[in-house]
């Protein structure tokens, strides 16, 4: 049985499922570091051998930890299904930034509590004993507020990234004539977690104050520390993506008997 442009109509249905995958991990993977987003900051520093006393420190927001997925599911997307369906799933994702926000708001508007704080956040409540008791909500509206301003830098910084690495996925695509799928995977994924690493930094910092800044300290220091400690992960996994992306793309074509991109 085939269907409207020829093909074989569980073909279609691989084809349909395996983009409503890819795109449902990306979307997925973009909720959880949003509402994550820098909520806490893991430092690697001891990992990869920077002592204790060295004033670099290796520290990564735990939102980051989900993000390269979401390129390498562009990248498949682009590869497998052209560019005009990868921009439309980034803009789906500037929906569902959205949706959370929305989302967020709504629920911490209704029935707001009376020691909500100015800033969105709980005030800490102390009993008739004088200790000092964490009232209930206090961490949604901690994550709520966290989650405000990293969601902000985010949707400004994804929306440059992923246009980019989808731009230039395809610029190079076309240079190489469709050849060395490696290069353009991991070009585009770089030149677009540089620029994502740079902007939502600068973002999260200078208009939702949202890193943990130590005192004594450089600001532009610390800002270039978190810039390159993010921009490291996203280039080692990028390296590490290229194995997965290269065969993964091999696999799906022929399970999915592409030729050309579907679109």
């Amino acid at each position: 049985m085939l269907g409207a442009q020829g093909v074989d109509y569980k073909i279609a249905q691989r084809r349909e499922f395996v983009f409503l995958l890819l795109s449902g991990i990306f979307l997925g993977s973009l909720a959880m570091l949003n509402i994550l987003g820098v909520s806490r900051f893991i430092d690697l520093s001891s990992y990869i051998g920077i002592s204790d006393e060295s004033s670099f420190r290796f520290s990564l927001a735990i939102g980051v930890l989900p993000y390269p997925i979401t390129f390498l599911c562009t990248d498949f997307i682009s590869e497998i299904y052209g560019r005009k369906r990868a921009n439309r799933v980034v803009w789906v994702g500037l929906i569902l930034n959205i949706w959370v926000l929305l989302i967020l708001w709504f629920g911490g508007w209704l029935n707001a509590p009376e020691n909500l704080q100015a800033n969105g956040t709980l005030g800490l409540v102390i009993n008739e004993n004088g200790e000092t008791v964490v009232p209930y909500g206090y961490s949604f509206y901690d994550i709520r507020h966290l989650a405000f301003g990293a969601t902000l830098a985010s949707m400004i910084a994804y929306l440059t990234a992923q246009f980019v690495d989808v731009h230039v996925f395809h610029f190079v695509k076309k240079k190489t004539k469709g050849k060395k799928l490696w290069l353009r995977n991991n070009v585009s994924t770089l030149t677009s977690q540089l620029i994502d690493s740079v902007s939502v930094i600068l973002i999260t910092y200078y208009f939702a104050n949202g890193l943990p800044m130590k005192e004594g300290t450089s600001i532009a220091f610390q800002l270039f520390a978190f810039v390159v400690s993010s921009y490291l992960f996203k280039l080692v996994c990028a390296f590490l993506d290229t194995i997965p992306f290269y065969y993964g793309t091999r696999w799906f074509k022929k399970y999915l008997k592409v030729e050309h991109e579907i679109d």
